[in-house]
């Protein structure tokens, strides 16, 4: 059972359940039925949101469950749409140190989910300083097929693009032709670089540097120069199998301190491709991936 604090209100369970009570869906980028009880999230849409069981958050809000996983955490933590001060209280709730400063944060602020709820079906993910994957929605998936199957540690792009192991890539399930490829894989390198200095010491972002090193010639190559920059926009042509080639431009945003990525891809208003990029959002992901 879930240890009890001396002061009523303030356990995991408790906690969990006032602040999915607090988020209305709207907040989230969900529907708002005309009638509904709950002016909060209901702990089906949360489940969604956190990538979870309804069971297991029944089990946290009622106690039967004290020690969520990091990832549980981190994830509830997103989908609950907290401020960092909230996180870091539920890390403490689970019994876990909350992120130390200079470390990489997969959390994302408020302020950012609320953008992000605003920009309905265009196909946008949010990736964290070393470039992993921490967030997607449905236009994303869509356009470039639904990572959800990956394993966490496959969700990067540097890895991605500099692969250890031979295979196709993980993040894009369709064929991906670049304008500037030779300059995209410079400005990933230089980039996860930059970020040396201001998460120091991050151990995921060290071990990624140290497998891409030693595994990938081209990163190894574009390392040693020592270049330091941002990687900011790009253009692709997506061969999808539903629509057929989607040309698209990729914006890449940065977010305050903890150096979230906003990826958000585009086509040109009015044009073929953005017609394209329409109908994919309205189907949805495909149901098989075309490699």
């Amino acid at each position: 059972m879930e240890v009890m604090s001396t002061i009523p209100g303030t356990g995991l369970g408790e906690m969990i359940r006032t602040w999915r009570e607090r988020l209305p869906p709207s907040a989230a980028g969900l529907p708002t039925a005309r009638r509904r009880r709950a002016a909060g999230l209901r702990r089906e849409e949360l489940a969604d949101l956190a990538g979870i069981s309804v069971d297991y958050i029944v089990r946290l809000e009622q106690g039967r469950a004290t020690t969520p996983s990091a990832s549980v955490v981190a994830s509830l933590a997103r989908a609950l749409q907290l401020s960092t001060a909230e996180r870091d209280h539920l890390h403490r709730l689970a019994h876990m140190a909350p992120p130390a400063d200079g470390t990489i944060s997969d959390h994302l602020p408020p302020g950012v989910q609320r953008v992000l709820a605003r920009l309905g079906d265009v196909a946008v993910a949010v990736f964290a300083a070393d470039w992993q994957l921490v967030w997607w929605n449905r236009g994303w998936a869509a356009l470039l097929g639904d990572p959800s199957a990956l394993p966490p540690r496959l969700r990067n792009f540097a890895r991605d693009r500099f692969p250890v192991e031979a295979g196709p890539a993980h993040l894009a399930l369709w064929p991906m032709a670049e304008a500037r490829g030779d300059t995209t894989d410079a400005a990933v390198v230089s980039d996860l670089r930059r970020a040396t200095g201001r998460f120091a010491q991050d151990r995921r972002l060290a071990a990624l540097i140290r497998d891409l090193n030693a595994g990938n010639r081209r990163f190894a190559e574009l390392w040693v120069t020592g270049k330091v920059a941002a990687h900011h926009e790009d253009h692709k042509t997506i061969d999808h199998p539903s629509v057929g080639p989607v040309t698209v431009d990729c914006d890449v945003l940065t977010d305050g301190d903890s150096e979230l990525k906003i990826v958000v891809m585009t086509a040109v208003p009015g044009s073929e491709d953005e017609t394209k990029l329409r109908l994919t959002a309205i189907t949805g992901p495909p149901a098989t991936a075309h490699n």
